[in-house]
């Protein structure tokens, strides 16, 4: 028996972007930009929406909470990224491969399960004007974000626990910037045919059942939007959620692109390229998407720098 098959690999090397080594600088500057943008965002509408009173409602307490799980799952890959591209550190021990797996898809499901959650509150908000307060008080938008944090970890432990326990006997060269799923099966000498089944199943489930939520909410929104009379009714009415819409096309594209298949495609280029969309463009969008098109949060962030000026 080969030797190579017998010795158990305990860490492995990400290979990032080796065909554009030659950028690495111009790569970690960009990156590095992104990120500490992102951050930045999502933490000023995070102390935006803490800070001002009148972003005391439903949709906003949701939206800090998707400010505070999208710097999350940044942060969750590019930091290393980042050493790698600088540094040249891009090897990761099995145990940190699989705590960044299960952080990435937990993160990313929870972001699934609080879309949803964002969709039935504009439903609420303009099917159900008068019921809205009574219904989305504050003891159960505090129940609906934990359940969408809690339900995100729960659907990907499954999966996780599965791939901790196959073989790994070489080579050790994962072609990717982060360890997920596809490209980690690819280098395990187990058959993975069962945990691939059950992770498309898995992936299928939360994407489904979310995508579900958010599309039966948004018809019954259109129904409702159409039925007012007057095109500047229309406009307000559904404004309030054209930038959560938007979000959640993006999102959904490229999350059911990645996982809803039943085979990893072999391009792994393509895969990486649609990974830095959704685990690193998409969430510094995100909070330019909700300033541009949200009055609200607008005159809130001009109030909150003109209080944090020196007098």
């Amino acid at each position: 028996m080969n030797n190579s098959s017998t010795i158990s690999v305990i860490e492995f090397t990400l290979s990032d972007f080796p065909e554009l080594c030659h950028m690495r600088g111009l790569l970690f500057g960009l990156f590095l930009a992104i990120y500490m943008l992102t951050v930045l965002e999502n933490l000023l509408i995070v102390c935006t929406v803490g800070a001002s009173h009148q972003l005391h409602t439903p949709m906003y307490f949701f939206l800090a909470n998707l400010s505070v799980l999208e710097t999350f799952y940044t942060t969750v890959t590019v930091p290393r990224l980042l050493a790698g591209l600088l540094a040249g550190a891009r090897t990761i021990s099995f145990s940190g491969c699989l705590t960044q797996l299960f952080l990435f898809l937990s993160l990313g499901s929870s972001e699934c399960f609080l879309l949803a959650t964002m969709a039935c509150d504009r439903y609420l908000a303009i099917c159900r004007p008068l019921h809205y307060p009574a219904i989305m008080n504050s003891r159960l938008c505090l129940h609906l974000a934990l359940s969408a944090w809690l339900g995100g970890f729960l659907a990907s432990f499954v999966s996780t626990a599965l791939i901790s326990r196959l073989k790994f006997c070489g080579p050790h060269i994962l072609n990717h910037f982060f360890c997920d799923i596809s490209p980690l099966l690819q280098l395990s000498c187990s058959d993975t045919t069962a945990i691939e089944t059950l992770d498309f199943v898995a992936a299928l489930a939360v994407l489904a059942t979310s995508l579900l939520v958010t599309a039966v909410s948004y018809i019954h929104i259109l129904a409702t939007v159409l039925r007012i009379p007057g095109g500047v009714g229309r406009r307000k009415a559904f404004s309030t959620c054209a930038s959560h819409l938007l979000v959640v096309i993006i999102f959904y594209t490229t999350t059911t692109f990645m996982y809803a298949r039943p085979h990893a495609i072999s391009s792994f280029d393509l895969n990486k390229l649609v990974s830095v969309v959704y685990s690193i463009v998409t969430p510094l969008l995100n909070p330019i998407i909700y300033c541009l098109r949200n009055r609200d949060i607008r005159e809130a962030l001009s109030k909150f720098f003109q209080s944090t000026r020196p007098s």
